[in-house]
């Protein structure tokens, strides 16, 4: 079965040089040239959104966080905006990922691949049937250890893929300190480069705000300055 990707990209050069590059790659495509459309157009059908940042109307930082409300979709962010804040406020929003323009189309496609082949794996081991699942509990936190269920003081918590692997990583292991480069070669498989630091403090940042009865003073993810993080 193919997958289908959404371009998001007000820019008509842009947009039709993607989909030639993707449906040459066995994709199926789907186009928008605003926000409002690609909200619209966005089912349960899209395996991944490629998505501009600065277009007119809706901004693709709201478009995401549209998004994010309803979908856990992979999501490729492309702008013309290179600095390290720039890119955080994007992983904030909740993309997976972030390519500056100009890009190459090679790199492009890597990155779309790259995505789509950690979304599927994850999504297969979510839902493979196990004989017995099997609970680790702490701080009043309730979590599957073969699927995204996450209780908190009883009520359940909506975690993206990446915020269940990183408490599911720190609960297995209570008692040892993770560094940020043990943390996301763990979770994303992929060598560690120096930028990759922020996008796993955005991370820590986001399931903080989630589970923590105060995020600025964390109880639960707590940090080893230093070192990096621990279960408290």
């Amino acid at each position: 079965m193919k997958n289908t990707i959404l371009i998001i990209e007000d820019d008509k050069d842009i947009r039709e040089g993607i989909r030639i590059l993707l449906e040459g790659e066995g994709f199926l495509v789907d186009e928008a040239p605003n926000g409002m459309e690609g909200i619209k157009k966005l089912s349960p059908e899209t395996n991944m959104v490629i998505l501009d940042i600065m277009m007119p109307g809706i901004s693709g930082l709201k478009v995401c966080e549209k998004i994010r409300q309803t979908s856990y979709v992979p999501i490729l962010f492309l702008t013309a905006k290179s600095k390290e804040s720039d890119k955080l406020i994007g992983f904030m929003a909740g993309a997976d990922d972030y390519l500056v323009k100009p890009f190459s189309y090679a790199e492009l496609f890597a990155r779309v691949k790259a995505l789509l082949r950690r979304h599927q794996v994850y999504d297969k081991e979510v839902k493979q049937t196990v004989p017995e699942d099997k609970w680790l509990e702490k701080h009043h936190i309730r979590i599957s250890t073969s699927h995204n269920i996450v209780f908190l003081q009883g009520k359940e918590l909506k975690l993206t893929e990446i915020e269940y692997k990183l408490l599911l990583l720190l609960m297995r292991y209570p008692d040892k300190i993770f560094s940020i480069q043990n943390l996301y070669e763990s979770i994303w498989e992929e060598p560690f480069m120096s930028t990759s630091a922020n996008t796993i403090m955005v991370h820590i940042r986001n399931l903080r705000t989630k589970i923590e009865e105060n995020p600025q003073k964390p109880k639960i993810v707590q940090t080893v300055w230093g070192k990096g993080y621990r279960l408290g």
